[in-house]
């Protein structure tokens, strides 16, 4: 597992705030926001129990809680379109929304892991990800 892997995950459980995680992250010297965003995309599509429209109420309640302003155009694709569709639009969007898409998916990808382990997975489970330091 990479660092930025590591601080993902970290995130997700709480180990670290999403603000110093976002941060580090953004400082890490091999730092691409492409892969970045790859990454929390399928991390998130991974986490989502319902596979069929991944528009589960967990992910339902993460996009309508993003700790950035309602009307940033992340959080408007996140709410106003499907979740592949608005995906693909957040990867069409200027680098200067690159920062927001980060905080706006590390936060979802929190929600949906957090809800994840407390039901899949917990019980335990075989995910690398799930037993980090």
């Amino acid at each position: 597992m990479n660092k930025t892997t590591n601080i993902i995950n970290q995130i997700a459980q709480s180990k670290i705030e999403i603000d110093l995680g976002y941060q580090i992250i953004l400082n890490e010297p091999t730092y691409n926001f492409q892969e970045v965003f790859c990454e929390l995309r399928n991390y998130i599509f991974n986490s989502i129990p319902d596979k069929t429209n991944y528009y589960s109420e967990t992910y339902k309640n993460a996009i309508n809680s993003i700790p950035l302003k309602p009307t940033i155009t992340t959080v408007v694709i996140l709410k106003s379109f499907s979740t592949k569709i608005a995906f693909n639009k957040l990867e069409k969007l200027p680098t200067s929304e690159h920062g927001k898409k980060i905080i706006a998916l590390l936060w979802i990808f929190k929600q949906t892991d957090t809800e994840r382990r407390n039901t899949e997975c917990e019980k335990g489970c075989g995910h690398e990800w799930h037993n980090i330091e």
